[in-house]
């Protein structure tokens, strides 16, 4: 089977996208298919590539994977944090690959069997989409986690009320603004559900998302969870009884505005007013870094503000930690969503602190991994922790949250059950179309 997959993140770049896909793209390969993948000359999350990236890869350049896949790299656009140039960004990495990759498979005995189109980001969805209509191909589109509606989280009219202090007259250039992004949101948020309904398949990463999207009139979206490699994640045992007197709480991960995490350094300040030994390290990049270490500066609290670090020295900060943070804002879609990084931590047996609601929570309490509370829940976490600190037995580790992820969410599982989904699109096509079978 001949699979080209349209993404905007991939390797060597480190994400929870480029994770996914290197997983699922290494077994496809391992189990005979040919790959090829569309994306950016990598330059995530900074925005622009780093000086080795920038001598390693060049837009126009057909790379050979590190698994034995093709990689046709596109262009892109140097972008800031924000949202504006981020989506320029999407939209001429998108542009460039819907001409490349018809330079590429301008002939019809070289085209692919199946395209895979995998939001974030938009754009990519639109590329794939006419893509398989010129080439007569099924696509796939892939929305991972609740893809549009994270950035476009609008009502069923696509209106999004302007907030305004009380009493005080709405400004008519602030309300004309809100009021066209409100209708830009909703174009995007429509635009998307049409090319979802395009598909032959969509997949999506959490149960709660797939239901959204038949009521919507998705006709039956298959679920591929986000997972980790098993075997690759240490199992970390518990600390000798004494080994440390403070209960240490690890966040690792993107610290934007989604994860609410004022809330723990907040917890973290009362905590220690309180004489409650406690130490919070948060490691990772995001928005949100900067804010979050002045706020833990001007509180006192006992929180460390560190930048990402490489994945080789993940394992030990999980030795570090008693209980492992995972943490969500109180907002509908991400009821739809479960954080990637959740089922390695579920690997670790460690204890999860987890602030979340919707499906990851259930994903936690199946597991038995941890503890589960509100989104942005101040006094529970203070009250937890507190508990924490004075039985460290409550934080010890759960081999319940190895078996979930072996069951539900191993790597090898989840390319299985996403080869059998191409396989099935693909033999439909063929048997729709009356085309011969490809050797």
């Amino acid at each position: 089977m001949r699979i080209l997959l349209i993404t905007h993140y991939y390797a060597p770049e480190f994400g929870a996208p480029q994770r996914r896909w290197s997983a699922l793209i290494q077994r496809f390969v391992d189990a005979g298919h040919q790959v090829t993948v569309a994306a950016p000359v990598p330059h995530y999350p900074g925005g622009r590539p780093t000086p080795q990236q920038r001598r390693t890869h060049r837009v126009g350049a057909v790379e050979r994977g590190d698994h034995g896949e093709t990689v046709l790299r596109t262009a892109y656009l140097p972008h800031r944090s924000d949202i504006g140039t981020r989506t320029a960004d999407h939209a001429v990495a998108a542009a460039d690959s819907l001409r490349r990759l018809l330079c590429r498979f301008a002939r019809p005995s070289t085209r692919p069997d199946v395209v895979i189109a995998t939001a974030p980001a938009v754009p990519s969805l639109l590329v794939g989409r006419m893509l398989a209509l010129r080439w007569r191909v099924p696509l796939v589109a892939e929305m991972r986690d609740a893809w549009p509606d994270l950035v476009t989280h609008v009502g069923p009219a696509g209106a999004v009320p302007v907030k305004l202090a009380p009493h005080t007259r709405p400004d008519p250039l602030r309300r004309a603004v809100g009021l066209a992004i409100g209708r830009a949101k909703g174009a995007v948020h429509h635009a998307v559900t049409s090319w979802q309904q395009g598909a032959q398949v969509v997949v999506t990463t959490t149960g709660r998302f797939a239901e959204v999207l038949r009521e919507r009139g998705i006709d039956d979206p298959r679920v591929v969870r986000n997972g980790t490699d098993l075997a690759g994640v240490r199992a970390q045992l518990d600390h000798p009884r004494g080994h440390h007197r403070e209960l240490r709480c690890l966040y690792l991960g993107n610290m934007g505005r989604s994860q609410g995490l004022e809330t723990v350094v907040r917890a973290a300040a009362r905590l220690r007013a309180r004489g409650v030994p406690v130490q919070v390290r948060m490691i990772g990049h995001g928005v949100e870094a900067p804010a979050l270490a002045a706020l833990a500066h001007e509180l006192g609290a006992p929180v460390q503000v560190l930048s990402r670090i490489p994945h080789t020295e993940v394992q030990e900060q999980y030795a570090w930690a008693d209980t492992m943070v995972v943490s969500l804002r109180n907002w509908e879609p991400f009821a739809w969503t479960v954080p990637s990084k959740l089922y390695e931590l579920l690997a670790t047996r460690r204890h999860i602190t987890a602030l979340l609601h919707g499906e990851a929570a259930e994903v936690v309490r199946e597991a038995g991994a941890g503890d589960v509370l509100a989104p942005q829940d101040e006094d529970a976490l203070v009250t937890l922790w507190s508990r924490l600190a004075a039985d460290r037995s409550l934080a010890a580790g759960r081999d319940s949250g190895r078996d979930w992820v072996a069951a539900h969410a191993d790597d090898d599982v989840l390319a299985a059950r996403y080869l059998r989904i191409l396989e099935q699109v693909v033999a439909a096509g063929r048997g729709a179309s009356g085309a011969p079978a490809r050797p």
